[in-house]
């Protein structure tokens, strides 16, 4: 059985829904880079746009949240974990690689109706949520070219990608299972 299930994707596509349940399901323990990153925005008084700007401005951002990837890459035997991270797929590479994507629309719909989601930029429509998920992904996928010349939507990186526009977390999660 594979070691560990990264998964990457658009904003919005379910990545943590998906990975929760996957964790639930397989007994694996769960780590998300989003919400290091959501902590380490708020640490700092900054919403997840604001940080990722802020992160093109120095290394230690990435540095920081990417030692914990490559820790668990690393580390022999033990836990299982998902990981719900943009860049898992590069750090760990025995993972099973898998891309969520989701019609904009409806990814931005997710975003906007999720109360629990933190440090999001204010967006009083679901086209202004759209757009600042758009702005995220463009500045997130820009610095991961520049600092270690990897394209995260790039689908040739990936084991599996599915489409999650009109699936349900759940079917998302046994296709995944599927392909252990």
């Amino acid at each position: 059985m594979t070691r560990h299930i990264a998964i990457a994707g658009d904003l919005g596509s379910g990545k943590s829904t998906v990975a929760r349940i996957l964790c639930r399901k397989l007994g694996y323990s769960y780590f998300s880079t989003g919400t290091l990153q959501r902590r380490l925005a708020a640490e700092r008084g900054m919403n997840t746009l604001e940080m990722n700007y802020f992160a093109e401005t120095t290394t230690s951002i990435d540095e920081y949240i990417d030692a914990q990837l490559k820790h668990i890459g690393n580390t022999e035997g033990g836990e299982r974990y998902v990981l719900d991270s943009r860049l898992a797929w590069h750090f760990v590479p025995g993972a099973l690689k898998i891309y969520l994507t989701a019609r904009p629309e409806i990814a931005a719909q997710r975003v906007l109706s999720d109360t629990e989601r933190q440090n999001e930029p204010s967006a009083a429509s679901l086209e202004e949520r759209g757009q600042t998920l758009q702005e995220r992904q463009t500045v997130e996928n820009r610095r991961f070219k520049k600092l270690y010349g990897v394209d995260c939507q790039d689908h040739g990186n990936y084991d599996a990608v599915i489409d999650t526009s009109y699936l349900s977390a759940e079917a998302v999660a046994e296709r995944i299972i599927l392909l252990l």
